[in-house]
């Protein structure tokens, strides 16, 4: 995982600095990780296969092409020491201490930003498309309560990871190192083209939602937010807004 990228000005040692740094968003995305490993484990193989997040799937797809059978392996592997080596060299920078209200604070701002966050992406979107009725895939509707927990919080953790953390980057990269772009065009470039490609993948796949022109405009504009957020409050906000957001989607109908 990488460390976020700093925007705007906070004064040091305040909530809003901290709680972006790696040895508080990383380990408040660590549940999150594990609780989606435990669930995905126990979840039942069907005719179709292990149910499993698309973005979980993409990232370790990668790493069978690179590692074979244990490609699953090594990448949970990289994946937990990378972010466990960034939290200990940030806790080693700042003496080692962890505040447990900076976690509980970090919490309810998550389950606040959830809450509001369909609300103001649904408002634009129906400011630019006529919306239909918003329901969960009917593919979605008939997995059972703990699926649905699983498939939210792999949302939070690993669509974040690899639309957020590594394909924005990337995008951005190749906007300045490649095609020349200043740094402020290939970051709006790279978040766009970033969201578009989030919108898309939910429609891939034996679980993917049913293609609408509002279903796609309403997840391109919560990449866009996603973005943002990422950028202003760090993966483990994200992370969790994200999980908690889409966890409210699909217990709703349950």
């Amino acid at each position: 995982m990488a460390t976020t990228p700093r925007m705007g000005v906070t004064r040091p040692g305040s909530y809003w600095e901290v709680s972006r740094a790696p040895r508080y968003s990383l380990l408040f995305a660590l549940p999150l990780l594990l609780l989606y490993q435990v669930l995905a484990t126990l979840e039942p193989v069907s005719r179709q296969g292990s149910l499993r997040n698309g973005a979980d799937v993409i990232l370790e797809s990668l790493f069978i092409a690179l590692a074979g059978r244990q490609g699953p392996l090594v990448f949970m592997v990289c994946l937990i020491a990378g972010g466990l080596w960034l939290v200990v060299r940030d806790m080693r920078r700042h003496g080692g201490r962890l505040r447990a209200s900076i976690f509980a604070r970090m919490l309810a701002e998550s389950t606040v930003l959830a809450l509001g966050f369909g609300f103001a992406v649904a408002a634009l979107t129906s400011q630019l498309v006529l919306p239909p009725a918003m329901i969960a895939p009917a593919q979605v509707q008939t997995l059972g309560w703990w699926s649905r927990l699983m498939l939210s919080v792999g949302a939070g953790i690993y669509e974040e990871l690899l639309f957020r953390v590594v394909l924005v980057a990337a995008l951005a990269w190749i906007g300045q190192a490649v095609l020349g772009w200043r740094p402020a065009v290939a970051g709006v470039w790279a978040t766009l083209l970033g969201a578009m490609l989030f919108s898309a993948a939910h429609y891939v796949g034996p679980y993917g939602d049913r293609l609408t022109l509002y279903s796609f405009v309403f997840r391109m504009i919560a990449g866009v937010f996603f973005s943002g957020l990422y950028l202003l409050r760090g993966f483990g906000i994200t992370a969790w807004t994200h999980a908690l957001y889409d966890l409210i989607l699909l217990i709703a109908p349950a």
